[in-house]
């Protein structure tokens, strides 16, 4: 299996500080945060362009994040958008464009404003090569266009997670080949890579301050999220279709649910610090009090045991119910000491290593035990902003052609992502290699959607869609 520091094309292969000493290749443009780079190559002083193809609340996010950068690493513009709903697109530009008055930024007139199935082919041909796709939408649609960048010679951003199942994380795999082959930049949105704090305890980990790694624990405890919980469609004019890709949360196929979706986050980060991916998973889950109407296919609690080639455990602890304890923290337990790798949420990290097992929880509350933090104790000390750090990161490999492809690594992470989703739905055992031979390909006919077309999973005569059964449905989620 390939871990992050064994592949060549992962940015984490690359130590941040020796790059910086070296002036050499580097990974990230955030350990060069106030230092003045000349640039290389002439071409680098003219404009990158933009594409969004998928315009929700991430999609318009991760383009005011790229824009953020552009008097940093050279300038850019948004010249085409792309989106399957008017009214999604027209709101993104709206966002997008208030923060830029004087059009200096964002250049999408309407006739680079495109609707569609095929919306995202005619936004990235306005762009040319060397250019960037930002690829926004729900992620079953994720390989099929970074298939079309990679054809037109355009660098990519992808939102995680990048698959959903194990034929599409194999699609992912061999795309990730041919855009190295191209020297093309892929930059993925597991943003919390790129920060700053949590960079430095990896290292720390790494380099054996709290010993081997035996366990590390992750939770997302928290409420129902975006559109994970859904109601039946509403009497309207919307197809089936439409409905699952507005509520795509819901449904396995678009999005691998709440659980892919949202955990996917705890689940790189905890095997970032690891550094390895899990090579088996199994879990437990169920819906509990749910109301009488809701037809999506997610379960409300989720709880995993991953297993490393080495035998270390990964517990994750997900949730997505009312009136609970709510927590969002990833741990990492050593024979040295232990660590706290995210407090609450993505950023502040809060990242703390303590001497023995005993984490004090509280960030701001002083422990004996505790022997480093990244600020020092010192509260003025920000941590920079990952979402920004991440774009940084991509338009300096970009500007400064320094290698940089987060394309397998974010494959990876999907794929362990849907390894414990896949284990709590059917109730067995799911190993790595399993999932990439015999699991279930939930979107195989992509290429033919239409507004027309019978998505891939159906309602029944009640409205309502397949519910995982474990134990019933042993390789299939339903």
């Amino acid at each position: 299996m390939t871990t992050p520091s064994e592949s060549p094309s992962s940015p984490e292969s690359i130590n941040r500080r020796e790059a910086l000493a070296k002036g050499g290749r580097i990974a990230g443009a955030s350990a060069l945060a106030g230092v003045a780079i000349p640039h290389v190559h002439a071409a680098d002083d003219l404009t990158r362009k933009l594409a969004l193809v998928g315009c929700g609340g991430r999609g318009t996010g991760a383009a005011l994040n790229a824009l953020s950068q552009s008097a940093e690493l050279g300038p850019v513009k948004l010249v085409a958008m792309a989106d399957v709903f008017e009214d999604r697109l027209e709101a993104s530009h709206r966002a997008i464009s208030s923060r830029d008055p004087g059009n200096v930024k964002v250049d999408v007139p309407a006739e680079r404003k495109f609707l569609g199935f095929d919306a995202y082919k005619k936004a990235i041909d306005v762009l040319s090569p060397g250019d960037i796709a930002i690829c926004a939408t729900p992620p079953a649609f994720r390989w099929l266009f970074f298939e079309y960048a990679i054809d037109k010679g355009v660098h990519v951003f992808m939102e995680k997670p990048v698959s959903v199942d194990g034929p599409s994380t194999k699609k992912i795999f061999e795309l990730s080949a041919k855009a190295d082959e191209k020297n093309l930049k892929v930059g993925i949105g597991l943003m919390c890579r790129h920060c700053e704090a949590r960079g430095e305890l990896a290292e720390r980990i790494h380099g054996g301050e709290i010993g081997d790694i035996h366990l590390l624990r992750a939770y997302r405890m928290q409420g129902p999220i975006a559109s994970s919980f859904s109601p039946p469609k509403p009497d309207s004019d919307m197809t089936d279709l439409e409905y699952q890709i507005r509520r795509f949360h819901s449904f396995l196929w678009l999005s691998g649910g709440s659980f892919s979706d949202f955990f996917i986050h705890n689940i790189d980060e905890a095997c970032w610090m690891k550094d390895a991916f899990p090579v088996s998973a199994q879990a437990i889950g169920g819906r509990h009090y749910r109301e009488d109407d809701a037809i999506d296919q997610n379960f409300d609690s989720y709880s995993v045991e991953y297993t490393f080639e080495d035998g270390a455990k990964f517990f994750l602890g997900g949730r997505n119910m009312l009136g609970v304890h709510k927590e969002f923290a990833t741990y990492v337990h050593g024979t040295k000491g232990s660590a706290v790798c995210s407090t609450s949420s993505h950023s502040p990290a809060h990242p703390r290593i303590f001497s023995d097992q005993n984490i004090e929880y509280n960030h701001r509350k002083p422990s004996d035990n505790l022997v480093w933090s990244w600020n020092g104790g010192d509260r003025s000390k920000r941590e920079p902003n990952p979402y920004e750090l991440e774009w940084a990161d991509l338009l300096l490999a970009i500007r400064d052609d320094l290698p940089y492809n987060e394309a397998l690594r974010g494959g990876e992470a999907s794929l362990a992502t849907a390894m414990g989703r896949m284990a709590a739905h059917t109730g067995q055992v799911i190993t790595r290699d399993m999932i990439l031979a015999e699991g279930m390909e939930m979107a195989p006919n992509l290429r033919d959607l239409t507004y027309e077309a019978k998505p891939p999973v159906e309602p029944d005569e009640n409205g309502v869609y397949p519910v995982p059964e474990p134990g019933r449905k042993k390789l299939m989620e339903y």
